[in-house]
């Protein structure tokens, strides 16, 4: 892998603008991907918050879909924030019954699960693998993970509120996960953690 990876920002819809400065700033190359086409040319992605029912739809619209699935098939390092964990779920609790995930990761997550966008929320998270500081989550419409297979690593769970013990973070093999936004932060260690990920990738 190059020393410079270039990394796309799914731009269906959500802080396509915020991730992309993120990545940026930590010397990596960018490009919003709308198409197959373009898809084919990174050697990551990003899969930002949003409303997941809606980006799923517009995946299917834009046939992005299938090629989304075989990229992550072959291996593609994908980081989903918010809705982009849904879509990088294999199942999918609350959600609609047309709605379809790009899937890889073997986990099972609720929708909205610490409730309405009134009742976001920031609270100090530790993460493994980014150092032993808490990240400043924000969770906005957050999903939770309620259950991981065996491959799947815990990253992070939330502690200190109402839901302590929810798993907000997570990785399996070059896929990762988060429940809240960190685009919305100015700490880049996730994004740092993804784009080594991506540079180790063979």
């Amino acid at each position: 892998m190059t020393a410079s990876p270039t990394i796309g920002v799914l731009a269906l819809q959500g802080d396509v603008a915020e991730h992309t400065h993120m990545l940026r700033d930590l010397g990596a190359r960018t490009a919003r991907v709308l198409s197959a086409d373009q898809l084919d040319t990174v050697d990551g992605l990003v899969i930002p918050g949003g409303e997941s029912t809606t980006m799923s739809k517009l995946a299917v619209r834009y046939d992005l879909m299938k090629p989304l699935r075989e990229r992550v098939a072959d291996g593609m390092p994908v980081y989903g924030t918010c809705a982009g964990m849904i879509m990088l779920a294999d199942r999918v609790l609350g959600g609609t019954a047309d709605q379809e995930t790009v899937g890889g990761i073997d986990m099972t997550v609720r929708r909205n699960a610490f409730g309405r966008q009134t009742e976001s929320f920031e609270t100090g998270v530790r993460i493994d693998g980014i150092g032993d500081d808490p990240f400043d989550a924000v969770f906005i419409r957050a999903p939770w993970v309620e259950s991981v297979g065996p491959e799947v690593a815990v990253l992070g769970s939330v502690t200190g509120t109402d839901e302590a013990g929810r798993i907000v973070a997570v990785r399996q093999g070059g896929l990762m996960a988060t429940s809240f936004h960190p685009e919305l932060t100015g700490d880049t260690r996730i994004h740092r953690l993804f784009v080594d990920i991506v540079k180790g990738h063979a």
